[in-house]
Order: structure tokens, then C-alpha cells, then sequence
């Protein structure tokens, strides 16, 4: 048995090392040159700025960052309720991803004003409350029969007014935990280690309540964001789907946040590899549920093969995109269930470090196999043209500015919080197996 050294004690310094500048900078520059690239794709049709295709990349960018902003503050809910030692390492980082709230609104605001300008969704783009609206429409041929009885049916929801008051009470609510949470967290910093119980109780009690209104406003906020780029389609588990997906992403975007921290004070005192093992662990149990979910919708509707159900696939499998969903498959489930099932993957930072970052990318090309074929000449008809290019380069300017960001929140706190029942256990020596 051999021991590995580690110190017992914090340094006194508890700030972000200077290379988080170093970050902001990259990421500010990535998103001004991404920012240009993307104005240029626009115009490289010959026909004016393709507007469509940057409202689609646009959505992308914002349910990537979505779900890391609003999906960071529900892992954080959750690290309150069920406590644990990784809560030590990544609690900071899901504080910073839940102050970034403001830049993600911003981002949804340009979407909602296409809503409002009839751009984007059918349902805003023809009015299901006028028969004559719709009949004229139908008999263009802008939307079929099915589409048509969606949109007149679901009229009452799929509003433009109802898309702008729901978005800004999701945002109120999600706004209101972060700030609550956030504030609490530097009250507990001041208090002294003797009222650490009555924080956890505090804690848990807001959190508890906190998880399932985060679930409920999150359904909502998929519904119309997303599943309603289809006026058609429907599923039960939709919500779920995205929760399990923002888990996915928020976890791998933690880990390597914090396993680049470690190359320095304070994080290289306080990580150990017993930690980043269980954090390997965690993130390897949400592919896994991933996995199942995906499956199974697929499987309920394939073994259905109900007519109403079956053309939601079919956009995304015919006209060659059953090679983009084979890709998905690999990229976004095989590739991380396969290597996170090695523990000594798990253990070797670097190695996790590709993983997660690998995951990153999956998951925004799941989101592009989920938007793009909802459009109708995207849908069975996977095509190359200048506009698709916008997937690349709208959500990375947007992702790179979020970071930039990100990195600004978390250079405002500690990076580690010295009450924490579960820091003295952090700082033990560990026993590492010759």
C-alpha cells in the first residue's frame, strides 16, 4: 500500500487561478470571429441574409446554453438535497453556470421576437384562430391537413402571446432560485462552522420544492421552444428527456471545469482521484439513463407504428438522415457509455477531460438531428447548403460568449467553500493501491 501525498490543509488563496482570464479571453475571441463567420454564411446564398437558418443555429445555441445555465441550478438543488463530497468540487462551478441566467434570457429574446415577427414555428406563422387563414394556407400547400388540424386544435397554447408570457415566467421563476440560492451561499460563507447544520437544512428545504418546479418550468419551456417546431408531435416523456440531457451536459461540463481548476490552487488540494472517479461515475449513470430514455420513445413508436406517431421519426431517418442518427447514436451514447466504463479512464484526467468534451459536442449534434428535420425542406432531406453551416457557427459564437461569461462569474467567489461538512474528509490523505 502505497500513499499519495496531499496536503491537509487549504491554502490561503480560495480564488480562481489567473488562467481563468486566459479562458475569457479565448472565448471572447471565439465568439467574435464565430460572430463573423456566421454573418458572412448568411449572406453566401446570393439572396440576402438566410434569416431561417440563423434562427435555427440561434435555438441550438440556446438550448445548449440553456440547459447548462438552468441545468447547472438544478444539479446544484440536487447536490443540496442528497449532499456528498462532489458537491465540494463542483458547487462553485454550478453557482457561476446558474448566474449566467441574464445572458441565456438575452439569447431567448431573439427568439422570441421571431415568434412575434411570424418567423421560426408554423403555429406563428399561421394563424389558427382564423379558418380562413389556415384554409388558405392548406390549399398553398405551407402546411398539410394534419398540420393544419394541429395548429387550429392547440391554438389556445401555441400562441405568440402565450410563448412570450410563459418564457418570462419560467425565466422569473428560475431567476428568483438563482438568486436565492446564489445569496444564501455567500450568507453561509460569513457564518461560522457551528450553524453548518441549520444551512444544510436550509438548504435542502428550498431545494426539495426547487427540483420539481424546475421540472415542470423546463417541460414547459421544451414544449415551446422545441417540441413545437412540430405542431404534430407529441410525447409524454419529452421533458424528461431534455432533464436527463441537461444532467449529460451540465456533468461533463463540470468536470472539466473543475479537473482543469486542479492544475492549481486551490482545486489541486481538494481534488483527489477518488472524487474525480465518483464524478466519472455520475456522469457514466446519466449517459446510461440517456441511453434507456432515447430507446424506448423510439421503440414505443416503432412498435405502435400509429400514423399520427410514426412521421416525427421518419423526417429523421429517411432522405439520408438515418446517417446522422446513426452518427447520434455512436457520438452521443456509444462513444461515452464504451469509454466511461473504464475505470482507469475515469481516473486519468486527461482522458475524462476528451470524454466530457467529446460530450459536449455530442450533445449539440443531437440537438441539431432533433430542430433541423422539423423544417420542411429539412425534413427526410438531409442536403448540404451554406445555411447549414449555421449550426456551427451561430451556437459556437453563442457558446464561446456564454463561457466568456461564465468565467466572470466564476471569478467572483471562493472557489471552495470552507464550512462544508465534507471538506475535513476532502483533505485526508488518500490510499492509493500500489
Amino acid at each position: 500500500m502505497a500513499h499519495e501525498n496531499h496536503a491537509k490543509t487549504l491554502p490561503a488563496d480560495l480564488s480562481a487561478p489567473a488562467f481563468v482570464d486566459v479562458w475569457k479571453t479565448r472565448a471572447t475571441i471565439v465568439a467574435v470571429v464565430s460572430a463573423v463567420i456566421a454573418a458572412g454564411l448568411g449572406f453566401l446564398d446570393g439572396h440576402g441574409l438566410d434569416t431561417d437558418h440563423v434562427l435555427r443555429a440561434w435555438l441550438l445555441g440556446l438550448m445548449l446554453t440553456f440547459g447548462w445555465s438552468v441545468g447547472g441550478l438544478a444539479l446544484l438543488m440536487v447536490q443540496y438535497v442528497t449532499g456528498g463530497k462532489w458537491g465540494l468540487l463542483l458547487r462553485r462551478p454550478l453557482e457561476a453556470m446558474s448566474r449566467t441566467l441574464p445572458v441565456v434570457f438575452v439569447y431567448w429574446l431573439g427568439i422570441a421576437i421571431a415568434v412575434l415577427y411570424k418567423k421560426l414555428y408554423l403555429w406563428a406563422q399561421v394563424d389558427g384562430s382564423n379558418p380562413t387563414d389556415v384554409a388558405a394556407a392548406l390549399k398553398s400547400g405551407f402546411i398539410n391537413e394534419v398540420q393544419a388540424h394541429a395548429i387550429t386544435f392547440k391554438r389556445p397554447m401555441l400562441q405568440p402571446e402565450m410563448f412570450v408570457l410563459v418564457g418570462l415566467f419560467c425565466f422569473a421563476v428560475w431567476a428568483l432560485y438563482s438568486w436565492r440560492l446564489n445569496k444564501l451561499g455567500l450568507l453561509r460563507d460569513a457564518d461560522s462552522p457551528a450553524n453548518t447544520p441549520m444551512w444544510i437544512k436550509k438548504f435542502e428545504n428550498i431545494s426539495g420544492p426547487g427540483i420539481l418546479i424546475y421540472s415542470l418550468t423546463m417541460t414547459a419551456a421544451v414544449i415551446y421552444w422545441v417540441m413545437s417546431l412540430d405542431p404534430t408531435w407529441y410525447s409524454s416523456v419529452y421533458g424528461l428527456l431534455f432533464l436527463v440531457g441537461q444532467g449529460y451536459s451540465v456533468l461533463a461540463l463540470g468536470i472539466i471545469v473543475s479537473l482543469s481548476l486542479s492544475k492549481a490552487e486551490p482545486f489541486k488540494t481538494i481534488l483527489r482521484q477518488t472524487e474525480q472517479h465518483d464524478l466519472g461515475k455520475f456522469t457514466f449513470a446519466f449517459v446510461m439513463l440517456n441511453i434507456y430514455l432515447g430507446f424506448c420513445q423510439f421503440l414505443i413508436v416503432w412498435s405502435g407504428n400509429l400514423p399520427e406517431e410514426i412521421p416525427w421519426y421518419l423526417d429523421r431517418i429517411r432522405g439520408h438522415w438515418g446517417i446522422i442518427i446513426t452518427l447520434d447514436f455512436i457520438f452521443h451514447w456509444l462513444i461515452p457509455f464504451t469509454l466511461l466504463l473504464s475505470r482507469d479512464i475515469k481516473r486519468n484526467k486527461k482522458r475524462l477531460i476528451r470524454i466530457c468534451q467529446w460530450m459536449v459536442f455530442a450533445k449539440a449534434f443531437d440537438l441539431f438531428w432533433l430542430i433541423e428535420p422539423n423544417f420542411k425542406d429539412a425534413a427526410r432531406n438531409l442536403h448540404f447548403s451554406f445555411g447549414i453551416l449555421e449550426y456551427i457557427a451561430v451556437p459556437t459564437a453563442m457558446v464561446a460568449f456564454w463561457i466568456a461569461i461564465f468565467c466572470t462569474r466564476l471569478k467572483m467567489r471562493p472557489l471552495v467553500q470552507t464550512n462544508d461538512p465534507h471538506l475535513a474528509e476532502i483533505l485526508e490523505p488518500e490510499h492509493v493501491h500500489a
